[in-house]
């Protein structure tokens, strides 16, 4: 193909962006179409990207180079393999699913919130389809900006404090990763991931550039301890913000992981895989217990992804070809069911103004079909068979024990926990009595509320593409695996050869 489909992809969200701030305060509702028009656009290029995609190719493709970059000394280049493949989709899908998702819920500066929707939209594809280091470091940071924004303008009362708390978080992290990254440039005298893959970096060196990249990533994932900026940001960020928060930004640490330190610092990234797989066995079961003794939906659902990446990153160092597939494939699958559960959350919050679980009951009656769409998802969550939650977790699971029997029985056990929370929140919100809490009219019958209740046309539309997603995954993963697959096997010949040599 002979259009440059990446930069397009990354650019035209910019230039929504700045139509949108054209628009005058008072027919604002003209930004949101801008936003939804480019945004369909966008999604229909990442399925285009997709369809073109040839699974067999393991390099890199769709490959653009652009030699003014190399004036300022960096060399913009994009490309996209099996790995960041469904990341560059999945962050044009949900961003587009978000602008409808919030179509009725955002009101009130409206023009700025769309901006800052294809701005992240923009900067989010960035990150994934970046080569350079230089590059990516520039997309992987400049997404806390419109982030920031999202959660301290349309945020709830403590929008500021946690706006703040994410930025500095995740600031403070990224600064190591720029030290490895200039490092790694003063050494090499390249920045180019292609380049690197085919250097020899020593032993020593690679365990300081480990340390300085997982610094940023483990934060962004995020790992525990590194963890508590997430709830505060989730429980204060409106619903479109936790979407992309959980779907999106979460999974660029996953993927900085496997797509950097584990070709390039394969010793380090061996060293220290049993340390991290023990974390992740904390992150999994600490968090999965704090999630049972929570009230507020959306910190449920926040420690909820801290254990369910926690699951991800005990994939990625346990070091075999099928627990990464899994784990980008957990990632993937996450993003989708944690995206519609805060659907949900910002659908129910919109009608009764509560998210704390005791104000709630008997929904079932008058909400009969968002029930089951939300009983589906939970169970998602938990990992049922016949949705996409299942296939990565059995895919890490099952290498995991071949490696760590100890620890995967333990991970088994987060599964359980999760399990309790998940079905206590669908017990707690839609079975048993109604509560006097909500605000029901007891001269309205329960026909009259479902009427009154029933979700709207864009409402329906997102949390119904979302699902049937999440269940055709679950049935027939091999559209997503098969790329993933062939990628994965050449990125493990690094972590092979470094056995290899030690067994030597």
């Amino acid at each position: 193909m002979n259009i440059p489909l990446l930069s397009t992809m990354i650019f035209l969200p910019i230039l929504g962006a700045f139509i949108c701030t054209l628009v005058r305060k008072e027919s604002s509702d003209n930004s949101r179409r801008i936003a939804a028009f480019v945004s369909c656009i966008n999604s229909f290029l990442a399925t285009i990207l997709w369809y073109s995609f040839e699974e067999y190719n393991l390099d890199f493709q769709f490959i653009e180079q652009y030699s003014w970059a190399k004036t300022i000394g960096v060399t913009f280049i994009l490309g996209v393999d099996g790995i960041s493949l469904f990341f560059v989709v999945m962050s044009t899908w949900l961003s587009t699913l978000m602008i409808f998702g919030t179509w009725y819920s955002v009101k009130e500066r409206l023009r700025e919130y769309t901006v800052c929707c294809l701005v992240l939209q923009s900067f989010m594809i960035g990150s994934f389809t970046a080569i350079d280091l230089f590059v990516f470091y520039i997309f992987f940071e400049a997404v806390l900006i419109p982030m920031f924004l999202i959660i301290g303008i349309w945020g709830g009362k403590n929008r500021i404090y946690a706006s703040l708390k994410f930025f500095l978080y995740t600031l403070f992290g990224s600064v190591f990763m720029l030290l490895g990254i200039l490092k790694i440039f003063a050494e090499t005298q390249t920045s180019s991931f292609i380049d690197l893959q085919n250097m020899n970096i020593g032993p020593h060196l690679q365990i300081f550039l480990f340390l300085s990249f997982i610094a940023s990533f483990a934060i962004k994932i995020p790992m525990w301890p590194l963890h508590t900026w997430l709830p505060d940001a989730h429980v204060e960020a409106p619903s479109g913000g936790s979407v992309l928060l959980a779907g999106i930004l979460l999974k660029m640490g996953g993927y900085g992981i496997i797509r950097f330190c584990l070709p390039l610092f394969p010793h380090a990234t061996e060293m220290f895989a049993p340390f991290f797989a023990v974390i992740s066995i904390i992150a999994i079961i600490w968090t999965s217990l704090i999630a049972l003794g929570q009230t507020d939906i959306k910190k449920i659902i926040a420690y909820s992804s801290i254990a369910h990446m926690g699951t991800v990153t005990l994939g990625i160092f346990t070091l075999k070809p099928d627990a990464l597939i899994g784990s980008i494939f957990h990632m993937i699958s996450h993003g989708l069911i944690s995206a519609a559960l805060f659907f949900c959350i910002g659908m129910l919050y919109d009608r009764f103004h509560t998210r704390d679980i005791e104000d709630y009951g008997g929904l079932v009656k008058i909400m009969p079909g968002f029930c089951i769409i939300f009983i589906a998802l939970s169970f998602a969550s938990i990992g049922l068979p016949l949705t996409s939650g299942f296939i990565g977790e059995i895919l890490i699971l099952a290498s995991s024990f071949s490696v760590r029997p100890i620890t995967t029985a333990f991970a088994c056990l987060g599964m359980v926990l999760s399990a309790g929370y998940m079905l206590n929140l669908v017990s707690k919100i839609f079975y048993g009595k109604f509560s006097n809490k909500l605000g029901l009219d007891k001269r309205l019958d329960v026909n009259d509320y479902v009427k009154i209740l029933k979700l709207k046309p864009f409402e329906k539309m997102v949390l119904t593409i979302l699902t049937s997603s999440i269940i055709i995954l679950g049935i027939y993963p091999s559209p997503i695996l098969t790329p993933i697959r062939r990628t994965i096997r050449q990125t493990h010949t690094s972590l092979s050869k470094v056995t290899i040599s030690r067994l030597e």
